[in-house]
């Protein structure tokens, strides 16, 4: 039995995934928002609603995804855990992600595992950070880019991350820089393409240096307007939109193979929120079927990458690798 807490932009859509691809798992949902999934719950599906998260962790599950609001995770991740609950968190926030990390003795203890950050970012741009990384002898640098924004907690947590301090890996310590800074042009897959992205609190680095401590510098941006840097110490001006269409993300790795500077760069394409509900589909379908390691971390902790990226892909997710430009044709 699976239970799912909170049913916004990501929530819903992997609800209704879950009623498709495992019709037979029970599946228990709890949110403010009943009326986006109440065609789902006829006597033909095993879908049940909960009024609040506690009796949702009171109904005999074996697996929670937190897919709500960013910030709220770690403390329903603890009471999960207390109860051998295994939990897959979809919040990008670092001290959500971290908080997790520090769960590790305790969920061992139990028998639970944790995946944290299962979301088109870190989770997907971790996925393709160890994919990549099987065709290096050794991994010397890892550079993520993410565009676009999902549903409006997602858009909320973006406008958050522009002005707190990033952090990166660099020569085998943490380095804090002004969100908002360090301007690139990152070329991502198409539709998409060239985009100017910033350093902002991104927890991408903590979970990549967890796979990668050799790596000598490990950084992440995220693109953004003039606008939302110029008003990121602000409260939001607008509304947040109910989603963000079509996103991007990008991971760069520098190593060697065989003695040669080698660099690896691969993309996907989806929408942030539909990525991110896909990520976790998998991971749930893998998790019934037993394919899933008791680990905790991010997504490559609990299964192989080459495995997983097959799954979303068959689901409708982009992945793009760079050859670089191509030859002009005579």
């Amino acid at each position: 039995m699976i239970g799912i807490l909170g049913l916004g932009a990501v929530g819903s859509q992997l609800l209704q995934r879950l009623n498709t691809s495992i019709p037979q798992t029970h599946l228990f949902v709890s949110g403010p928002d009943r009326k986006k999934v109440s065609h789902l719950m006829t006597r033909k599906n095993l879908i049940n609603f909960c009024d609040n998260n506690e009796k949702l962790e009171d109904q005999n599950i074996q697996l929670l995804v937190i897919s709500c609001s960013s910030g709220h995770h770690l403390q329903t991740a603890q009471r999960a855990i207390k109860n051998g609950i295994s939990v897959i968190s979809t919040s990008n926030k670092i001290s959500d992600v971290v908080g997790l990390l520090k769960l590790e003795d305790s969920a061992k203890e139990k028998g639970a595992m944790i995946v944290a950050g299962a979301a088109f970012a870190p989770g997907l741009t971790c996925a393709l950070v160890d994919f990549a990384s099987k065709e290096l002898d050794s991994v010397d640098e890892i550079h993520v880019a993410k565009d676009g924004t999902g549903g409006p907690a997602c858009a909320k947590q973006h406008h958050r991350a522009m002005k707190r301090p990033s952090i990166e890996w660099c020569d085998g310590q943490w380095v804090r820089r002004p969100g908002g800074s360090g301007r690139e042009l990152v070329w991502f897959p198409e539709p998409i393409a060239g985009a100017d992205c910033y350093r902002a609190a991104l927890p991408d680095p903590i979970l990549l240096q967890q796979s990668f401590p050799s790596a000598s510098r490990i950084t992440a941006r995220v693109s953004a307007s003039r606008q939302d840097r110029l008003t990121s110490w602000l409260p939001m001006l607008t509304p947040p939109h109910r989603d963000g269409g079509v996103g991007a993300v990008r991971v760069e790795i520098r190593g060697r193979l065989e003695n040669h500077r080698v660099t690896k760069v691969i993309g996907a394409v989806s929408s942030p929120s539909t990525a991110t509900a896909i990520v976790t589909q998998v991971l749930c379908e893998m998790f019934v079927k037993k394919e899933l390691n008791t680990q905790i971390g991010g997504v490559t902790s609990v299964c192989d990458s080459t495995v997983f990226l097959q799954n979303i892909k068959k689901k409708g997710i982009r992945v793009v690798e760079f050859d670089g430009i191509p030859e002009e044709k005579s």
